[in-house]
């Protein structure tokens, strides 16, 4: 390379990084809330991607869920949740627009602008079912709040959970970053299936408007592997990948903890009860099956209708780990939608400003090199809702939007491209497949 093209690339190089420098601290600057999701016309998105009928109101909660095991002291202790609660907002509620605050890996702190009002009535007019949203290991409640919201203002209570242990705030990524990861390997499902049986079992804002008989869970990566197992999916930890994931050496230690982590469906044991309420799970490049982490027979015993969403190309839950999880899910309602070229980050919200600016570390978290954020978390919306709506809510209308051909490119056959997707207009299905257990109605 001559010195003019060095000179030129690292004038370019330092150009990229001074504007994103500069959005950042214009942000900062302005003491006002990151928006990542500036207007764009609906004529590029997927149908079920337009807001709902209700406004959205959003709490934040503390729950305790008592004398739970402690991997830091091998003994009970009660494990405290912040959760972040959306819901539909009554029609009377006024108030001005919120905004979450959370930090980066590497503990670097930003705002985003949300689309929900703070603390304000539920719209008591109806009964909502209670979603549970799951991050991965490391994350925080709101990385997903784009799908929290809009699931909020379709009729849902969406609760997403800030995993003690697992979050960025309580893992020291760079030096320690494995250090919540038994704790994580424990906990995910036995947190989701305490948060459902809190909303729909005690006493809270919401407990009016629950809908008791119906309820759903969606994670990503870790909150991932926790969903698989809390519809059924249980774990079979052996000895190796015992102790590869805790770090344990002795034997007798190795063989305990295997008993412990060999838990189903939220923490149990012997004979095993899907909650009957859970009639829908989504899981974004779930952890877990690249390790054969799940038996093999429970997997198969599933009904819980499932939607499994990866990226190809995914490099930390294995895309071929991913693929083995739907073929072995046992539901007759069961779909995978693949992302082409993609990696892991499939689930989060777009990376804040200050993430750009700093290192792959924090912009690693959220970033994907062959796609556009925004164009995942819009069809993201479009299929959890129709996942939702379809098998949570029984609209049958909404089933429509699960029944697909198995590639969205449009190829051409006879000189005219296939059509696209249903709910997408037309050029804009493409780089997805698409997989279901039933065949296609055509």
């Amino acid at each position: 390379m001559t010195t003019t093209h060095k000179l030129k690339g690292l004038s370019k190089a330092i150009l990229l990084a001074t504007c994103s420098l500069s959005a950042s601290v214009a942000v900062a600057a302005s003491n006002e809330p990151e928006q990542l999701y500036p207007p764009i016309t609906s004529e590029v998105l997927p149908e079920l991607a337009a807001k709902g009928s209700y406004n959205v109101g959003v709490k934040t909660l503390d729950l305790v869920n008592p004398a739970q095991f402690d991997p830091a002291t091998q003994g009970q202790k009660d494990r405290p949740l912040k959760v972040e609660v959306w819901y539909p907002a009554a029609n009377t509620a006024k108030a001005p627009l919120s905004s979450y605050t959370d930090e980066t890996r590497s503990g670097k702190e930003f705002t985003l602008q949300a689309d929900a009002m703070r603390d304000v009535a539920i719209n008591n007019k109806e009964h909502y079912p209670v979603i549970v949203l799951s991050h991965g290991y490391t994350g925080y409640r709101t990385i997903m709040y784009y799908l929290g919201e809009h699931l909020a203002s379709h009729g849902y209570i969406v609760v997403a959970i800030d995993h003690t242990d697992s979050t960025n705030a309580d893992v020291d990524f760079k030096n320690a970053p494995f250090s919540g990861f038994f704790s994580t390997l424990i906990n995910r499902s036995r947190d989701q299936q305490f948060v459902i049986n809190y909303f729909n079992e005690q006493n809270n804002f919401a407990s009016k408007q629950v809908d008791k008989k119906s309820a759903g869970v969606i994670g990503y990566s870790m909150g991932g592997y926790g969903a698989v197992n809390t519809i059924g999916g249980c774990y079979a930890f052996n000895e190796q990948t015992t102790a590869m994931f805790t770090g344990m050496k002795d034997p007798v230690q190795i063989e305990k903890v295997q008993q412990l982590l060999n838990s189903c469906a939220g923490g149990q044991y012997q004979n095993p009860k899907i909650d009957p309420r859970i009639k829908a799970m989504v899981a974004f490049a779930p952890w877990g099956g690249q390790h054969a982490i799940f038996d093999a027979k429970a997997m198969q015993n599933i009904r819980v209708p499932s939607l499994y969403v990866a990226g190809d190309l995914d490099d930390i839950s294995g895309f071929e780990g991913i693929k083995n999880l739907y073929n072995q899910t046992g539901s007759q309602d069961k779909y995978m939608l693949t992302y082409k070229n993609a990696r892991h980050n499939i689930a989060p919200h777009p990376a804040p400003a200050i993430a750009q600016s700093s290192s792959e570390l924090d912009i690693g978290h959220y970033y994907e090199p062959s796609w556009s954020m925004r164009t995942i978390n819009e069809t993201n919306k479009h299929f959890v809702l129709a996942m939702m709506d379809c098998h949570v809510k029984g609209i049958t209308t909404q089933c429509e939007y699960l029944d697909l051909p198995q590639n969205g490119d449009q190829a051409v056959v006879d000189a005219k491209p296939l059509p696209q997707w249903r709910g997408f207009d037309n050029r804009f299905s493409t780089g997805m497949d698409w997989q279901q257990a039933k065949p296609h109605a055509k």
